[in-house]
């Protein structure tokens, strides 16, 4: 018996041998780890207080060599689900969904993430009015930063309906020309009609499209448009 519990030691000690930290699960899984190169691995679980009027939650997900990778959930203190997001390489990509801490849903966003292998992306601009009518493609420089992309919903949380929807493409907003509005920081993207191959524009200054130029002049003697950003304040 003794030599048997030996044995059972020794190799729950090989096992978890290979991290420089873990905790142990409630079910005895083995979470937050943390690898011999101080990178974060596999399920974490994170809890985070209530601060000067600031409400905690707690955060559930994976790490992959220290970046948060697939669906991330978040609850609050009382266990009401208040946030789900999917990454990828450490960053929002795909669907997003968030709820208030009633549990009513708030808003569904969509990003997209590019692979830090890549130095550029290019994706497909459909008409906001036509989803299946390709319209040209974008051709965007990686940052490393992820991006709106895709359709914004927003809701009424306490009814259940659709307050306003956003078209996004690779960080800019569409509009119903098939026109993109920026936020003053971001540069423009250079649109290429489809079948042709883009230019290269390393080290050149992006070019506007002529959407953005015709929506620039059809507005230029009006108030600045403010766009939504679906940032709730918290």
């Amino acid at each position: 018996m003794r030599l048997l519990a030996l044995l059972v030691l020794f190799i729950s000690i090989n096992g978890h041998g290979q991290w420089k930290s873990f905790i142990i699960g409630v079910r005895g899984d083995t979470l937050n780890r943390v690898d011999m190169k101080d990178k974060k691995q596999g399920p974490w679980v994170v809890k985070v207080p209530d601060l000067r009027g600031e409400r905690g939650y707690e955060e559930e997900g994976y790490y992959e060599d220290d970046q948060k990778e697939g669906t991330w959930k978040k609850f609050s203190l009382d266990g009401v689900k208040i946030a789900e997001e999917n990454y990828r390489w450490g960053k929002l990509n795909g669907k997003q969904q968030y709820f208030t801490y009633n549990g009513g849903l708030l808003r569904v966003e969509h990003w997209r993430a590019i692979d830090p292998a890549n130095a550029y992306d290019t994706v497909a601009v459909y008409d906001v009015n036509d989803p299946n009518k390709e319209v040209g493609q974008v051709v965007v420089k990686n940052d490393g930063k992820a991006m709106k992309h895709g359709q914004w919903t927003y809701y009424d949380p306490r009814e259940g309906r659709i307050e306003a929807t956003e078209q996004y493409v690779m960080g800019k907003l569409q509009t119903d020309e098939n026109g993109m509005i920026a936020d003053d920081e971001i540069k423009p993207l250079s649109i290429r009609t489809n079948n042709k191959a883009p230019a290269d524009t390393a080290g050149k200054k992006p070019v506007k499209p002529q959407a953005i130029l015709d929506y620039e002049k059809k507005n230029s003697n009006k108030k600045k448009v403010k766009v939504r950003d679906g940032n709730t304040g918290g």
